[in-house]
């Protein structure tokens, strides 16, 4: 018997150098790495992942694949990242919707964002911004929510979905600004930029780069976007905490490279440090800029404390205002 555990030993000793060999002979990454973005192409989180991805393999030496798997408000593509293997080559390009919000809203969502996760690099923000329909009564936010006060309820409000981030926007001008607007939601931002422009709808929390045309050709109101300072791309639109009424509004849609949650730190450490690299790429900032994504990458450690603070804010919106899908 003692020469049959020696030997068994003796294999398995055998079987560790070998794979110890293996393992320096092919170092990560050593094959294509698939880039989830749950939405479908065309989108910010899209537009975030395909500006990146090229550069990112560029620098690893391997290709980085964006795959598309949208639907379920991000959570399909989540899901996969989280149940995938923890190798290095299943990375999830993050937005708030589908790391935090969803889990909030949702009791169908079973994975945990914060925990099933590993954050990678933060990458930056885009700013949502209130606006309303040409012939609104109401030229700046103070005068709209006076207007709003004026007339509980009657007037309206369009996102792209119950649970979104900008469901969640218009939820928190509503909380901060003590005014009751009926929200409406759609199935997507096409839509409902169709019906604000042709006057069905009163107001819409839209993602600035894609209601920037539309306040620029003065078909719509901006009354103002929802982070607390102005954007680079957009400098003659307030910010809503300009507005004594809606000091408190600060909220955005952000972008982070993520990992599952039991990914090796030296293949997270790896992907920081190139991540960290092709952000400060004067033509990777200047597309994204475009888009009007500012720029603010991250270590892991500041990753998640943000994620933690993110989701503290969106559960305290999402109790208050009682949203469920």
């Amino acid at each position: 018997m003692n020469a049959m555990l020696r030997a068994a030993a003796a294999a398995s000793i055998c079987l560790s150098v070998l794979a110890a060999g293996q393992a320096r002979a092919n170092p990560w990454p050593a094959k294509p790495i698939s880039l989830v973005v749950g939405y479908t192409a065309g989108g910010s989180v899209d537009l975030v992942a395909r500006t990146i991805a090229p550069e990112l393999g560029k620098r690893l030496g391997q290709s980085v694949v964006v795959d598309n798997l949208g639907g379920a408000g991000g959570t399909i593509g989540a899901a996969k990242v989280v149940k995938a293997e923890a190798d290095g080559y299943t990375l999830l390009m993050g937005s708030g919707s589908e790391v935090s919000i969803a889990r909030l809203t949702n009791p169908a969502v079973r994975y945990d964002g914060e925990k099933d996760l590993a954050p990678v690099t933060f990458v930056g923000t885009q700013p949502m911004v209130l606006v309303g329909k040409a012939a609104l009564a109401a030229n700046n936010a103070d005068e709209l929510i006076a207007l709003a006060r004026a007339q509980p309820g009657k007037l309206s409000y369009a996102s792209s979905g119950v649970g979104t981030p900008l469901n969640l926007a218009g939820e928190l001008i509503k909380q901060q600004g003590k005014v009751s607007i009926t929200h409406v939601p759609y199935k997507g931002a096409p839509a409902m930029a169709t019906d604000l422009l042709g006057g069905q709808i009163d107001l819409a929390v839209m993602v600035l780069s894609s209601a920037l045309p539309h306040i620029q050709s003065g078909k719509v109101k901006a009354y103002g976007v929802t982070e607390t300072r102005r954007a680079a791309v957009a400098p003659n639109v307030p910010a809503l905490a300009e507005s004594a009424a809606l000091k408190g509004v600060d909220m955005s849609v952000w972008f982070g490279l993520m990992a599952p949650a039991a990914t090796p730190k030296a293949v997270v450490d790896r992907l920081n440090t190139e991540m960290q690299a092709v952000l400060a790429m004067p033509e990777v900032r200047r597309k994204l800029a475009e888009a009007g994504v500012e720029v603010a990458p991250g270590n892991p450690g500041q990753f998640a404390a943000f994620v933690k603070r993110e989701t503290a804010k969106y559960r305290g919106i999402v109790q208050t205002a009682g949203i469920q899908q």
